[in-house]
Parts: C-alpha cells; structure tokens; sequence
C-alpha cells in the first residue's frame, strides 16, 4: 500500500492510525493528523535523512529547553497559542515569539530552543528533523516519558 494510510480509532471511521511509516513514500493530510494526536510526541515518518514528529503540549505545558547539535528542526503550529524562545545558550533565549495556528518556527542546528503552550487548549503541532533525531517509531505519550527515555 504506497503512500497509503489506516483509518482507524475510537473517536470515529476517519481517524489516522498514527505510527511512523518511515521508508516508504507516504502521503497524508497533516492537518487532520496533527489535530488528532494526543500524545506529546509520535514519530509520523523517519527516513535516512528526515523525521516528521507530531506532539501535542498541553496547557500551561512546554516542550522542554533543548538543543539538536547537527539537527535543523522545523516546526508548525496547526492550533493553539504558544510562546516561541530561542538563542544561543539554555540560560540565554534572548529570541521570544508569540506563536498560533499557521506559523511556521525554523531551529538551526545548535540552537537552544523551548516552545510554552499560554493557550487554553493543547498546542498540536508537527515537527521536521533533518536529520532525524528520535528512534524509528517514537511514541512518547508524555513529557516525563520524553524526558525518561533521554536518560
């Protein structure tokens, strides 16, 4: 089934089995899919060179400071409100953003970065590695399951 994706779950027919199909070539509606998971991260598709991730933030949550030594990140936010801070040490995010529904954020390699959810629902965004940055089928359901898995 090339560029194909399962419809399944328990809220409905129309819900996306979200799971990486790494590898193989894949299309998908990444609004709907995104909107979709609950998880803070599921890695959607892990290549040789790219990874898609999908997180959900919940709010008054953030993603965490950190920094992806040879990894570029893209992110996109595809519902909620939030605050972008970026720079050049964990103790200097000198960059603040407020960020919403369509905004795009770009992550050099090197760059510290954190992303706060300040809305009144779960921030959903997707995230693009190059290269990828977690293991081929990712599902972290929580921050603290993240953050257990770094140790």
């Amino acid at each position: 089934m090339y560029g194909m994706c399962s419809f399944t779950g328990n809220s409905g027919i129309n819900d996306i089995m979200l799971r990486d199909y790494g590898q193989e070539p894949f299309v998908i509606n990444i609004d709907r899919a995104t909107k979709q998971n609950d998880t803070f991260r599921t890695a959607l598709w892990t290549g040789t060179h790219l990874q898609a991730t999908l997180m959900s933030i919940p709010v008054g949550g953030d993603i965490g400071a950190e920094m992806h030594p040879d990894t570029d990140q893209f992110l996109r936010i595809e519902q909620g409100q939030g605050i972008v801070m970026m720079g050049n040490s964990k103790d200097n995010l000198s960059l603040h953003r407020n960020v919403s529904k369509d905004y795009a954020i770009f992550v050099p390699a090197g760059t510290w970065h954190n992303l706060f959810n300040k809305g009144n629902i779960p921030l959903k965004l997707y995230s693009i590695y190059a290269p990828p940055n977690h293991p081929k089928g990712t599902v972290h359901v929580t921050k603290a399951d993240a953050a257990y898995e770094k140790h």
